[in-house]
């Protein structure tokens, strides 16, 4: 009987794992060190676990699944995205709605995920200065970084909307609850235009990569950027002498997305619900300094003390930023866009 029970066992195990390599799903990240660190925490161990065939490629963004689901040849089963481009790209109708029946968020933060979008990572677009420029009395508030008299140097700005008009109104004396109001208009997105515009004969660089705006601070090639706090971390770690603050930054989040139409929908549902838990959200610090947006991957013992601190979606840090609103992309990210390029070639 014993040995009856084992073989159906065994014949079981055979066949839920045959039929687990059965299903394949395709993954689209930006590349470089972020997708090779979603690859090491994330992606390969969760394959490993479900014996799914993990298939990884880099895009451009969402305008690749657009041309995708307009064309009706959508090879992508999973998208990295940033919220802000996963709500306008919901508005278009070219995402799925994700199945929360199968995805546990129950201890995501707040903000983390939507009908559309559920979080993979907490980062903060923050400022970066030069020690070796400004010693021990670095700037610590965006009115500091836009304060030329107080702290002479060359800047280096976002080439893009998304993230730069916040700190430009923050700098320009708007409380963190009353930004994104102001933004709710024309004229506010034009008051934010105008302090960057104050900026920018002090910006020598608008940068359009991480990769870049880490190289210019690492190099010393500019005295302050703005930027991504996990390229900055890096960059740091690599010798660069710089320094940034969590105080007053932008926290926002990457979120993983499924276009519309893909082929294999129900796998990736099954695939963001395993990524999703703490015992892989808190190895990503291991390999990029981005949180995890799953809190319960600050009590695995995983992550220390010491590497929270560091970490934008720790509680400490979290309180000291702006949550990024992903309604306010959805609305206003296209005239924004174009407003702020207006503005850049001048």
């Amino acid at each position: 009987m014993k040995k009856t029970l084992a073989m159906g066992f065994a014949a079981s195990l055979m066949a839920s794992t045959a039929l687990a390599a059965d299903k394949t799903v395709t993954i689209a990240s930006w590349g470089g060190s972020y997708q090779e660190a979603q690859s090491n925490a994330l992606f390969e161990p969760a394959a490993a676990a479900m014996g799914f065939d993990v298939k990884q490629e880099t895009y451009g963004g969402m305008s690749d699944v657009r041309l995708q689901v307009n064309t009706g040849q959508v090879s992508f089963d999973i998208v990295v995205s940033g919220t802000g481009s996963a709500a306008r790209a919901a508005e278009e109708g070219l995402l799925e709605k994700l199945d929360y029946s199968v995805i546990d968020v129950s201890n995501f933060m707040p903000g983390s995920y939507s009908d559309y979008c559920v979080g993979g990572d907490a980062f903060s677009v923050v400022f970066a200065y030069n020690t070796e420029t400004y010693g021990d009395n670095g700037p610590q508030t965006w009115a500091d970084f836009f304060d030329t008299e107080a702290f002479p140097g060359s800047r280096a700005y976002r080439s893009k909307v998304s993230g730069a008009l916040e700190p430009a109104l923050l700098a320009d004396g708007v409380a963190k609850e009353d930004v994104y109001t102001v933004l709710d208009s024309e004229e506010g997105i034009e008051r934010a235009i105008n302090k960057i515009r104050e900026l920018k004969p002090n910006i020598s660089v608008f940068w359009s990569s991480g990769a870049q705006h880490a190289q210019l601070m690492k190099d010393g090639e500019v005295d302050m950027s703005t930027g991504w706090n996990g390229r900055f971390d890096n960059a740091q770690k690599d010798g660069g002498q710089l320094n940034f603050t969590f105080e007053g930054a932008l926290m926002d989040f990457d979120c993983f997305a499924v276009p519309k139409g893909a082929p294999n929908k129900e796998a990736a549902m099954e695939f963001l619900a395993e990524i999703s838990k703490a015992e892989y959200q808190d190895d990503l610090p291991t390999y990029i300094m981005y949180g995890p947006p799953n809190l319960l991957a600050y009590e695995t013992g995983t992550i220390t003390p010491e590497v929270a601190a560091l970490l934008p979606s720790a509680p400490e840090n979290a309180a000291k930023q702006l949550l990024i609103k992903t309604e306010w992309y959805a609305k206003w990210e296209t005239i924004a866009e174009e407003m702020y390029q207006e503005m850049l070639t001048e």
